[in-house]
């Protein structure tokens, strides 16, 4: 199934300067496989090609199930000089949750039991989990 990003992980993002930084965390580990093998440095630069000029970096973080990138000159020079509405990049979290990804519906049924409290310990991140 093809669904947004929201419905398998969570994200948070920042910024350092000209360069924007978006955690992802997948809502369960069931769910990070597909993270890895879609959400590819390339993917997130042409979803975001309108505000990244430079380059995207991705690291992986498996012990968190989460991916972390870094999207070079996306802020219109950093916080302090940008003329952005978001200079800092605290929405591209928001951003990159509507990004849309190919998942089975078991993942996503589970994923959404993780969120709504129904298994606990088993996502890493995940509300109410256990590790």
């Amino acid at each position: 199934m093809k669904v947004g990003l929201r419905e398998v992980a969570f994200a948070r993002s920042g910024d350092k300067g000209d360069t924007a930084n978006i955690g992802v965390i997948a809502i369960g580990e069931i769910a990070y496989p597909h993270l890895v093998e879609q959400l590819t440095a390339d993917t997130v630069k042409r979803y975001f090609r309108a505000v990244c000029r430079g380059s995207v970096e991705r690291y992986e973080l498996p012990n968190l199930c989460a991916l972390n990138f870094l999207l070079h000159e996306s802020l219109g020079g950093g916080g302090t000089v940008s003329l952005m509405l978001d200079a800092q990049g605290k929405t591209f979290a928001a951003g990159i949750l509507g990004l849309e990804i190919d998942v089975p519906k078991t993942v996503i049924d589970e994923c959404r039991q993780i969120s709504a409290g129904n298994l606990p310990g088993r996502g890493r991140g995940a509300p109410g989990s256990v590790r």
